[in-house]
């Protein structure tokens, strides 16, 4: 399913002319250099593709055939390669330059293009000692033998940009990477089988050649004496449309990929384009320095989409979502799911809807998915997240299912750390409370976006009477900040055992009610605070409260701290929010 997903994608983007795909039998490459041969087969320069300046330098790319898979052995790229194989230069002191440059050689015989036979033509006559006599001691030649890098070729006064344009795909094919045909597990059509796939680039942590997502490599991996990837046997075309796909989406200035813990995840609609499309990232990744305006857009559009027509006119596109992570020289999917725009779009507005509360004005209400995570770990790092917790996050996102109570525990454990309920950890303990309601209803309360005065639920209460009693002892002391106030010495004690800190509390209240300058305030203070007492049983708090009554005090407190420091027009009590 997930190789049939990434060939339609490539089918999709390969008919928009203006999408860049690379055709089949090529790829897209960064080539540094091109040596300019004169038609008379004689070397003319070395130019130098790259462009910026230092180390940000940026080689040009060109539509070149598809590189070979090397492991062991040599194996020639056709048209263009490093310089060990295109030049035969030898400055590592390799025993097998030589068989590697021939191997580059025999890619160029038996051909009719005029250009490609002034290529094999200058490299048979020396093109190495060519270079070295005119510029040897140049900084560019030394700086292309030292790194080795790649290399291809322009004719010039050519039109084209380099010898690999405009070649024909029955060149481009390599006989020893194909098997016999086959049925093609992808397409269902008997097609000659591909020996090797491309590898897969771009997938954080993994090797930086790349690593293979399809790969039998030993022989314990083998069935019915097959080997390697004729075990699960995917045609040429399916083979490289698949991988051509996945790279494309992989690619360094993709807007089709985010980072989701440890896993890289990429997206993609099936048919056609979707508006979801574009704003899926935004969802989940942390905001993008040169466009921190997306989440905001994101988020209008999806709420926007039953009115604007983009759920009605793609509303049944397929949505697919690949999570990959790597492992040893392979990749593992870590998760895959799939869905319609239409489909998705509504659980991501109920995510959205399970995590809205009540906000100051100053707070901008990020709500995606690694913002929410962050503040959740130690010094709000993205590297402090647990690894496998994003992942479980999404999958709960986009299947609609419960969060997994790891969100509770961590919101819970840090505000405890820093004795602060933010808004985001307010928010996820509403969604992992909201969402276990719904799929598993109770007779416990909703909460609500902001205050709910009828909620009688004992957590919910009883952070709202610690909220009033600190709000009473911040009045006391005419809002100047306090070293030590009761929420710094008395949050994880009174948010857990209520019982053995709320005689202490109210006592320490009427001390602080008498403080209180203004009377007016201290009298409505105590009145507010009288009418939410008495929302408690008539035995009083309870001796402990449990995992699920802690995340709704810490919610309790926060809508009671929003509503304390929210402006009315006849407030005269500055806002703290």
């Amino acid at each position: 399913m997930i190789l049939q997903a990434l060939c339609e994608y490539y089918e999709r983007k390969a008919a928009d002319p203006e999408a860049g795909i690379a055709p089949e039998g090529f790829e897209w490459k960064s080539i540094p250099f091109l040596v300019v041969v004169s038609p008379e087969c004689e070397f003319v320069e070395l130019q130098d593709t790259r462009e910026g300046e230092g180390k940000k330098r940026q080689a040009r790319p060109f539509l070149v055939p598809k590189a070979e898979k090397r492991t062991v052995g040599v194996k020639a790229n056709l048209l263009w390669d490093n310089a060990e194989y295109a030049l035969g230069a030898n400055f590592r002191g390799r025993t097998d330059i030589a068989e590697r440059h021939a191997a580059f050689l025999a890619r160029l015989t038996d051909w009719s293009d005029p250009e490609v036979s002034v290529i094999r033509t200058f490299l048979e006559r020396g093109a190495l000692e060519a270079i070295q006599t005119r510029i040897g001691e140049g900084p560019l030649w030394q700086e292309l033998v030292e790194t080795n890098a790649n290399l291809t070729f322009r004719v010039d006064g050519s039109p084209r940009t380099t010898v690999c344009e405009g070649i024909e795909m029955s060149h481009v094919a390599n006989p020893e990477a194909r098997g016999g045909e086959g049925c093609c597990l992808v397409s269902g059509l008997r097609r000659p089988i591909a020996r090797l796939h491309a590898s897969i680039q771009g997938v954080r942590g993994a090797q930086s050649s790349g690593a293979a997502l399809v790969s039998f490599n030993l022989s314990a991996f083998a069935s019915h004496g097959r080997a390697q990837n004729f075990n699960a046997p995917v045609s040429d075309s399916a083979a490289f449309a698949y991988t051509t796909a996945l790279n494309c989406l992989l690619a360094k200035d993709s807007k089709q990929k985010l980072q989701v813990g440890d896993a890289t995840t990429v997206f993609w609609s099936g048919r056609s384009a979707s508006a979801l499309e574009e704003g899926f990232a935004a969802f989940f990744g942390l905001a993008q320095k040169d466009d921190p305006d997306a989440e905001t857009r994101a988020v209008a559009e999806l709420y926007a989409g039953p009115y604007t027509g983009h759920l009605v006119s793609a509303g049944d596109t397929p949505f697919y979502v690949l999570g990959l992570a790597p492992n040893a020289a392979r990749l593992s999917v870590r998760f895959w799911h799939v869905d319609t725009v239409a489909g998705l779009s509504a659980k991501l507005r109920r995510h959205l809807d399970d995590l809205d509360i009540v906000k100051s004005s100053q707070d901008p209400g990020r709500r995606a998915l690694m913002h929410l995570l962050c503040d959740l770990v130690l010094q709000g790092k993205a590297d402090n997240v647990p690894p496998n917790l994003a992942g479980h996050v999404v999958k709960a996102v986009l299947s609609g299912g419960p969060y997994p109570q790891t969100l509770l525990h961590m919101a819970i454990r840090r505000i405890r750390a820093e004795r602060q309920v933010t808004r985001m950890r307010a928010a996820v303990l509403k969604a992992v409370l909201n969402r276990t309601n719904h799929l598993q209803p109770s007779l416990s309360k909703e909460i609500t976006v902001s205050l709910d005065p009828t909620n009688t639920c004992p957590g919910y209460v009883l952070g709202r009477v610690f909220a009033l009693l600190e709000r009473i002892q911040l009045a006391s002391n005419n809002y100047q900040e306090v070293n030590a106030g009761i929420r710094d010495r008395f949050y994880g004690a009174f948010s857990s055992s209520p019982c053995s800190t709320y005689p202490l509390l109210m006592k320490l209240k009427n001390h602080h009610l008498r403080k209180i300058e203004r009377k007016g305030e201290a009298v409505n203070l105590e009145r507010l605070l009288g009418e939410v007492t008495d929302l408690l049983p008539a035995q009083g708090p309870k001796p402990h409260l449990s995992l699920d009554e802690q995340a709704r005090f810490a919610i309790g407190y926060y809508h009671q701290r929003q509503a304390l420091f929210t402006k009315s027009p006849k407030s005269e009590t500055p806002d703290q929010a």
